[in-house]
């Protein structure tokens, strides 16, 4: 496996862009898992591909710890909420809306990441056809929204981060 370098500390979109592109490498392994539930996989499977995200990535290799790779979303997103959506309020007003946009967009992700977290946790649950569906509606709809957020995020936000530093968000 082909080591990913970190971007060089001179700009937070660098950083964003190098993390957005493993998030996207992962979630193709999130949508191969969605197509093993669809063809019967059962929950077993499903935690070994998850596992895997866990050891076999370089997020894993670099300690940021699906149950880690949720974690691992979680924690970026909300880094994203206490620290860095603030910091480009202060900068650049005309960016609020987006903002709030990828806020929600946020919301929206954790719960179908919970929903992933807690479908793999139990899957002796009463009726697995029902866990199977809840598990690959969460699959398919985490693999589209997050998608969808990573894009929208780096074309509204690019400029400005391009232009700010770890200082900035943290004063």
């Amino acid at each position: 496996m082909t080591e990913l370098t970190p971007p060089a500390p001179d700009g937070l979109f660098r950083e964003l862009l190098w993390i957005h592109e493993l998030i996207r490498r992962d979630v193709g392994k999130v949508q191969r898992l969605a197509d093993d539930v669809r063809n019967g996989a059962s929950a077993d499977h499903v935690m070994i591909g998850i596992t895997s995200l866990e050891t076999e990535g370089p997020l894993w290799k670099l300690r940021v710890n699906c149950l880690s790779y949720c974690r691992f979303v979680h924690g970026h997103h909300s880094l994203e909420d206490a620290a860095v959506f603030p910091a480009i309020r202060r900068r650049d007003p005309s960016l609020v809306a987006v903002v709030d946009r990828l806020e929600t967009d946020h919301l929206q992700i954790a719960a179908l990441l919970d929903t992933i977290s807690s479908s793999v946790r139990a899957p002796g649950e009463d009726d697995a056809a029902t866990q199977r569906d809840v598990l690959l509606s969460a699959l398919d709809g985490l693999a589209a929204q997050l998608l969808e957020h990573l894009t929208v995020e780096e074309e509204s936000l690019g400029a400005v981060l391009q232009e700010m530093t770890f200082a900035d968000v943290m004063s």
